[in-house]
């Protein structure tokens, strides 16, 4: 377990500690109200977090902040948010309820549900079937290396089915399907828009007619009405700055959904059978097959059931207990100030009821902070210049997820820019701000650059720190290699 989560864990569990068993029950809901009031207000950050729990006794909302959407409105269980890869349980849904139907098998190759014209790649005679792309061993990689979108803060945006379809065609397995493999947006996506062609439909229709009508959810969408945009909550960064939003065109079924706490506690709460719905059946085995959904029982009496999702301005939990039959949903509009996956699975851990009594109780803020946003510095043109320019970096055993990362920096104006290159990394443009004449930063993913200068006064290379991954020095290079 990481720093950050132990610090989450010692003060989550100091909130209800404070408490008596019985008056734990009493007085979680304030207590959680107090918590996300004080995160959000110690870090000044223009977003909202709501807190949505279930049980047989029914829901509750406990909610914090505003959607900084040019109104006042504070976050609330109607407020949308995007709710990243939250989607993918949606996806596995669907295709159990393919199965059920009998339009679709679980072992089924997932190349019969395309064009014959698509080369679904296969290795040793083993063909990719739709159990694969929903239980990610597909062998496909988690991002497909032909994304190329105009902006890296809306990395799916420009990706197209051709696209999709060249990159299938073209890419060549180094592992066996079903093998243990990597979690795969692409697989996920691949299978949403099989499941889409086999239907007739798109895969937003799908989900509004075989999900979001039979369990009421009328706020659960990709393309939004003006009524639903006016609940929408801006997205911000690693810095509290506002993000763009994502568009997932063709790769929808990994994390094209916007939706809001209420409508996610009526899908935990048919998950949970707390209420009757003919799709109950159904989820319950896309859990069972491994369909999307992580399953967790290693504390005794409990079988946890979650999934978490993110996007450039957005993280999402949504999980329940089987057994204890509850469920936790949480949606922010922000990223790290609060750790929307650890606080989701400490209140599915913990004993909670019904609120009686208020109590005021004061806790630990130290839990992660935002990142320091950067200073609104200006450097001479002719300082963004000697930076402007190619950096190869060498392939690295400690680095895997950056292997062989080239990246580009040019200048428009007095502004920097860059884009990445290689395996798992940023892909589309990208700002890059100073924070003095050799350290700079990386809005999108937090990350600092600190360029090195030879004696001469000329840059010769860079060096890449992230949280989580070794420094990475990169070299300068005239003709980079394509």
């Amino acid at each position: 377990m990481n720093l950050r989560r132990i610090i989450w864990c010692v003060c989550l569990a100091l909130i209800l500690c404070r408490l008596s068993p019985s008056s734990a029950a009493e007085n979680v809901t304030n207590t959680i109200h107090i918590f996300l009031q004080q995160r959000i207000e110690t870090e000044k950050i223009n977003a909202g977090i709501v807190v949505g729990m279930v049980d047989e006794h029914g829901s509750r909302i406990i909610s914090y902040g505003k959607l900084d959407n040019g109104t006042d409105q504070e976050a609330n269980g109607d407020t949308v948010f995007e709710i990243g890869s939250v989607t993918k349980t949606f996806t596995g849904l669907l295709l159990q309820d393919m199965i059920q139907r009998g339009e679709m098998k679980l072992n089924d190759s997932v190349a019969k549900y395309l064009p014959a014209s698509v080369k679904i790649p296969i290795r040793n005679g083993k063909e990719i079937t739709l159990r694969q792309l929903a239980t990610h061993s597909s062998g496909l990689p988690g991002i497909p290396d032909n994304l190329d979108p105009k902006r890296a803060d809306n990395p799916y945006a420009d990706y197209t089915v051709g696209k999709m379809y060249a990159f299938l065609s073209g890419y060549k397995l180094t592992r066996d399907p079903g093998t243990p493999s990597e979690y795969s947006n692409l697989g996920m996506g691949l299978l949403g828009h099989a499941i889409a062609l086999k239907a007739g439909t798109n895969y937003e229709s799908l989900v509004v007619d075989r999900i979001c009508r039979p369990l009421k959810m009328d706020s659960t969408r990709i393309t939004l009405t003006p009524e639903l945009k006016a609940r929408l909550a801006i997205g911000h960064d690693l810095f509290g700055e506002a993000a763009s939003s994502w568009d997932v065109p063709v790769l929808s079924g990994a994390g094209a959904l916007r939706s809001t706490a209420n409508d996610l506690l009526k899908y935990v709460s048919a998950n949970l059978g707390l209420t009757r719905s003919s799709l109950t059946p159904r989820m319950k085995k896309t859990y069972e097959n491994g369909l999307a959904w992580g399953v967790n029982s290693e504390l005794p009496g409990t079988e946890i059931i979650s999934h978490g999702g993110g996007t450039g301005g957005y993280e999402s939990f949504v999980g329940f207990d089987k057994v204890r039959r509850h469920g936790v949903v949480v949606l922010f509009n922000g990223r790290r100030v609060i750790d929307v996956d650890d606080l989701g699975k400490f209140l599915l851990k913990s004993e909670w009821g019904s609120v009686r009594r208020p109590m005021e109780i004061k806790i630990s803020r130290q839990v992660p902070k935002l990142l320091k946003r950067h200073g609104a510095i200006k450097l001479d043109t002719k300082l963004l210049d000697s930076i402007v320019g190619h950096y190869e970096f060498a392939p690295s055993a400690a680095t895997p997820p950056f292997t062989g990362m080239k990246l580009t920096i040019w200048r428009e104006a007095d502004r920097l820019f860059g884009q990445t290159r290689g395996e798992n990394t940023i892909q589309g443009a990208f700002d890059i701000y100073p924070e003095s004449e050799t350290n700079f930063v990386i809005n999108l993913s937090g990350a600092r650059l600190t360029f090195i200068k030879d004696d001469k006064g000329e840059v010769t290379s860079v060096v890449h720190h992230e949280t989580g991954i070794p420094d990475m020095a990169g070299k300068k290079v005239a003709n980079p290699a394509e």
